[in-house]
């Protein structure tokens, strides 16, 4: 009997060990779980989109006959929201290719609040909350940025600035990517009351807006 315990206990000592060292194990694996580099891939037990046959852009590929796995537009299509008919609109300059006078669509209240919003977003940083240039280029790396109350900007046609927001100029880069066309024009829109604004003060007159319908005739009318 005293044997027979002898060797339940060397039995379940030896068992404890095997225990202990599969806890050992689990804690070390555990621990590397997370924030333990290495040059293997990870394992996924799951297989999700991570990790899958896939076409990265601007990478070649063996399976197309030109040798780049980005494919071009079929010839003649033009995708959804592509058809730009209003020259004017888009471009901001006529049949003839020169810059549009004015904005050509109305500007109303709606379109000077969307202005206001959009132009806080990307113009304010550089041009201020003002339109004086003084932004944070300026005032931290003494950046020249221009004014929209310097005689040439207040000289340009509507259709000038919409190219500038568009393509860029000098150190300012482009938005077309950034800001639709609809939303450049109400950034001029915007900009254009900023101006009035200052000339009017200036002159010290009144420096309310017209009603929107006003301002619209007098805009067609040029």
């Amino acid at each position: 009997m005293i044997v027979g315990g002898q060797r339940g206990r060397r039995s379940f000592s030896g068992g404890g060990r095997v225990l202990g060292a599969l806890a050992l194990a689990s804690l070390v694996a555990s621990s590397c779980a997370r924030g333990c580099t290495s040059s293997r891939p990870p394992i996924h037990l799951n297989p999700s989109m991570d990790d899958q046959p896939k076409v990265l852009p601007q990478t070649a590929s063996d399976f197309f006959y030109n040798g780049a796995s980005m494919r071009e537009p079929v010839p003649g299509t033009i995708p959804v929201g592509g058809l730009q008919e209003d020259t004017p609109f888009f471009t901001g300059k006529d049949a003839d290719g020169q810059f549009v006078a004015t904005i050509p669509v109305t500007v109303n209240e709606t379109l000077l609040q969307r202005g206001r919003q959009r132009y806080g977003i990307y113009c304010q940083p550089c041009h201020d909350a003002k339109g004086e240039g003084k932004g944070i280029l300026f005032q931290r790396g003494n950046v020249p940025t221009a004014s929209f109350h310097q005689e040439k900007v207040l000289k340009y046609p509507d259709g000038q600035i919409f190219d500038i927001i568009t393509n860029g100029s000098g150190l300012m880069s482009g938005y077309r990517w950034p800001i639709p066309p609809a939303d450049r024009w109400a950034i001029i829109a915007y900009v254009r009351e900023l101006e009035r604004k200052r000339l009017a003060s200036a002159a010290g007159a009144p420096t309310a807006s017209p009603p929107p319908s006003t301002r619209a005739k007098a805009e067609d009318s040029k």
